[in-house]
């Protein structure tokens, strides 16, 4: 873990949309949301930002490969394949891949459909 001050603009993602589903008729209550799922791959040096909130936007990420650094509060910690973290509307924070490998997570949150 370390201390970071700047939250870099993205740069080396790619960003797959896997599928959605339309909550309004699913969930009283949730019409103009969708829950979505992406594959989003994270180059080796690449950035995924600049810092953004999870406010509104709440999701899960789930990691396929290699090591994503997620920069919080000024704590950066690594997360390598098999494990992840939530995304709640207290999260704001921006990713890099530091390894020499291509990042792969699987994100899936819920979004403003409008």
């Amino acid at each position: 873990m370390s201390k970071e001050q700047a939250a870099p603009e993205t740069t080396g993602v790619t960003v797959q949309l896997l599928a959605t589903v339309d909550l309004g008729p699913e969930i009283e209550g949730m019409a103009g949301r969708q829950l979505r799922m992406r594959m989003v791959t994270i180059a080796p040096g690449g950035v995924f930002g600049p810092l953004h909130s999870h406010q509104d936007r709440p999701g899960t990420v789930y990691i396929l490969q290699g090591t994503i650094t997620d920069h919080r509060d000024g704590v950066a910690t690594d997360y390598g394949p098999g494990v992840g973290w939530p995304e709640d509307r207290h999260t704001t924070h921006w990713l890099e891949n530091r390894g020499s490998v291509p990042a792969v997570e699987i994100s899936v949150d819920i979004v403003r459909s409008d």
